[in-house]
């Protein structure tokens, strides 16, 4: 059975080596190349490790860590969609619970529950440890964006209006980032990088 258990398990790790070649929109700070979805929970990993202190309540940590870690997970069978895509709405489809199935799937039926549970809650966004990681999964984009001048902002031609309201979910799990957030946000508009229409 630990045999069993091992081989499936490496059979995942391999598989999750794709999240790797799932590109986003958006750029990697300063940059012109697109970030990867490996790279963007890589990234928010260590955001929820560093930012956890600014949570609106004591969060479990590691809890945060497995949601931002396998969140995307999904992407390498559904696709990464443009949260400001107005052709596909960026919420939990009918694609992306297929490919929850499936990819965790590979693992042993305890691990592949765990998983698909953790998703599911970070997806529904009602618990703390949630509300933290969905803020995380917010500010990075924002963050990268202003670093660019705009970045995919101005290249699809997204408003500060539709901004605001994606970005509000970061106030869920931080009032103190969400303050910094809509500052930047603020600011974007006063330096031109993103338009009020």
């Amino acid at each position: 059975m630990e045999q069993e258990d091992l081989l499936k398990q490496i059979e995942f790790i391999k598989e999750i080596d794709k999240l790797k070649y799932i590109q986003r929109k958006t750029r990697l700070f300063g940059s012109n190349r697109n970030e990867n979805d490996a790279e963007h929970s890589w990234h928010l990993a260590m955001m929820a490790i560093i930012l956890a202190q600014h949570a609106n309540v004591p969060v479990d940590v590691l809890k945060v860590l497995k949601m931002v870690l396998i969140h995307d997970i999904v992407e390498i069978d559904a696709g990464d969609t443009f949260i400001y895509d107005t052709a596909k709405n960026h919420t939990n489809t009918d694609e992306e619970r297929l490919a929850a199935e499936r990819i965790f799937g590979i693992l042993p039926e305890a691990q592949c529950d765990e998983l698909i549970a953790i998703w599911e809650e970070f997806e529904a966004g009602e618990t703390d440890e949630a509300k933290f990681a969905k803020s995380m999964d917010r500010l990075e984009p924002l963050l990268q964006n202003v670093s660019n001048d705009g970045g995919t902002w101005k290249e699809f031609g997204v408003d500060y209006a539709r901004v605001y309201e994606k970005k509000q979910v970061i106030k869920n799990g931080s009032a103190s980032i969400w303050n910094y957030a809509e500052h930047l946000i603020q600011d974007s508009v006063e330096k031109g990088i993103l338009k009020k229409i």
